[in-house]
């Protein structure tokens, strides 16, 4: 057996708040220390996972999708008082493709059934998608190391367990009965915290009694030791504590980083812990994933009448609107829409053209204003009768090829405009059409800008206001809508990455003095340094919706906080976009409706 390592327990920035590894710096380490695999188990989501998957592959380096889930011992659909709102943390890794699919099942549930301060999950759900998923007995916060140190951990609703060694070891029996014997590993962790050290041997002896083999993790949440600072200091702004506050949440020690496997292997040595570190190895070995990123997944536009095809409609109904639109269709006409529609057709996208064509419609038929198309559109002769545009392109002379043509692999997008007011009918249209497990929103990240960082470094040491708003203020303006990053104010950087390296370094002389010269300013800079770049927290896109030709959860994770909140996916645009789904703009314009009242 090899004498590498795999980590397999895991934080990223999508950890948000909490974990300070953007997931490339991450994956560079690994391939730094030579390891062949590593996986991302963020707590509760699934954000990063198809970027990190992208990645990896990109590094030759195999990536292993997993996510630390919270468990609650009672049912998902309960919602108990918030001090007896007891959870506990479980790391699921994705074995193959059903066990990434059932992983998928199981953290979208999460949201929309079990959602009470976090995505929560039950045995019944764990039991009902239990194929295909390796699961690790979890952190200190783990339900087995909860019965056998109590203490050790901080997760709300956790403070009333019993130490109790047969507790733990029905605990784990009943996670070995889930998953299967060859599924469930018991996990080890030593940061140096006393709790972790005192239950080693507790855990060694439960592997041992029902035959479960040990599994090491160091639960990293940020890549460098020297990270440490940084991390405790973007803790501190999940709390909005102070790091001179002795009481706030924090990691006990600098431990919490992606450790050489020499280090790993140090920590539990084969002679005390069989197998530990060699059972990563193996996990890994049993892990493969297919994706295909090169397949569209467009929903079908339902017709009534089964004997017509989805491209035969498609001609109908534009042929009737260039009947309404054109006082004579005349050749020139007729050659263009058959042109265009042969082009559509052979790409596949005349349902496309449809559902858009129908969402306008609809919009019309309530008498909710629509704009008259932007972009590339206008130049489609098929938008332009399907009434999705209100520009005819042959008087203007607009290419249709700018919009569409054989070599384009994307889908073609359509932004598409409505008086804001009544967006969220439309869309509501689009739920009732084609169902509500088939459309979503679309998530976004709020990463932490610069001028943020510089004032949440100041914040967290527990300097005035004034004291970051002075040094924010010494940051290059904007150019044209680009930021700059601390990072090249501080250092030139000669391959000009953002475009603007070195405008942005000429204009940050005065940054860089104060950085020389003042203690202070170079402590707010440093700890800056460590948390601009990361993810804050997540939204909703202002204006992008999925629409899938089956149920959602056959394609990525989705979210909901709360009963009557969106459907969000979990992936963000540009993964949606990757995987083949239909994602359409749904803009609401108040011009729109400045308009309409006047």
């Amino acid at each position: 057996m090899s004498k590498s390592f795999v980590h397999l327990h895991a934080h990223t920035e999508y950890s948000m708040l909490d974990g300070a590894a953007k997931i490339n710096d991450y994956l560079k380490k690994v391939k730094e220390l030579n390891q062949p695999a590593a996986a991302i188990t963020d707590h509760g989501n699934l954000y990063g996972a198809l970027e990190f998957v992208r990645q990896a592959e990109s590094l030759d380096i195999k990536p292993i999708i997993g996510y630390e889930a919270y468990v609650t011992p009672g049912s998902r659909f309960d919602r108990p008082d918030r001090d007896k709102n007891k959870r506990y943390h479980l790391t699921l890794l994705a074995e193959n493709n059903i066990g990434y699919q059932n992983l998928v099942e199981i953290v979208s549930k999460a949201y929309l059934e079990g959602f009470y301060y976090k995505p929560r999950v039950d045995y019944e759900l764990l039991r009902e998608h239990a194929e295909g998923i390796i699961a690790l007995s979890g952190c200190l916060g783990g339900e087995v190391a909860q019965h056998l140190a109590p203490d050790g951990s901080r997760e709300e609703g956790n403070t009333a367990n019993e130490k109790s060694f047969e507790k733990a070891l029905e605990k784990a029996k009943n996670y070995q009965d889930i998953f299967g014997k060859d599924n469930f590993f018991i996990e080890l962790h030593n940061h140096g915290i006393p709790q972790q050290i005192e239950i080693l041997d507790d855990l060694v002896k439960i592997s041992k009694e029902i035959d479960a083999p040990l599994v090491a993790a160091n639960d990293s949440h940020y890549v460098a030791k020297t990270d440490s600072s940084a991390h405790d200091a973007l803790l501190c702004v999940q709390t909005n504590a102070t790091m001179e506050d002795e009481n706030r949440f924090k990691f006990e020690g600098e431990e919490f980083y992606v450790k050489s496997s020499e280090e790993m292997r140090m920590l539990f040595p084969d002679n005390r812990f069989p197998d530990a570190c060699n059972n990563t190895l193996k996990i890994a070995d049993r892990v493969h994933y297919e994706f295909d990123f090169d397949q569209d997944y467009l929903p079908d536009f339902p017709i009534s009448d089964d004997s017509t095809s989805v491209e035969e409609y498609l001609k109908n109904k534009v042929l009737i609107g260039a009947e309404e639109k054109y006082q004579d269709v005349n050749k020139e006409v007729l050659e263009r829409i058959d042109y265009e529609l042969e082009v559509i057709n052979s790409m596949g996208f005349a349902s496309y053209f449809l559902i858009v064509g129908d969402l306008i419609e609809f919009a019309k038929s309530r008498n909710i204003r629509t704009g008259a198309g932007r972009g590339s559109a206008a130049g489609s002769i098929v938008s332009y009768c399907l009434g999705i545009t209100g520009i005819e392109p042959l008087k203007y002379g607009l290419i249709f090829e700018r919009f569409l043509n054989k070599g384009r692999k994307s889908l073609p997008d359509i932004d598409m405009d409505f008086d804001e007011r009544y967006r969220g009918d439309v869309i509501q249209y689009a739920i009732d059409k084609y169902g509500q497990d088939r459309v979503a929103h679309i998530v976004t990240f709020a990463t932490i800008k610069a001028k943020q960082a510089i004032r949440d470094a100041a914040r967290v040491l527990g300097l005035p206001f004034s004291s970051g708003d002075k040094v924010a203020k010494l940051m290059p303006p904007m150019i044209l809508g680009n930021t700059a990053t601390i990072s090249e104010c501080l250092n030139l950087d000669e391959n000009n990455e953002s475009g603007y390296s070195k405008e942005f370094y000429s204009a940050s002389e005065e940054l860089r003095k104060q950085y020389s010269a003042d203690e202070e300013v170079k402590r707010i800079i440093d700890i800056a340094l460590g948390l601009e770049g990361l993810r804050r927290q997540d939204g909703i896109h202002a204006a992008a919706i999925v629409i899938s030709p089956d149920k959602i959860t056959n394609f990525l994770p989705i979210q909901r906080k709360g009963e009557n909140a969106e459907i969000v996916t979990q992936y963000e645009m540009h993964t949606v976009e990757q995987l083949g789904l239909l994602k359409m703009d749904f803009l609401g314009l108040r011009n729109l409706s400045i308009v309409d009242r006047t």
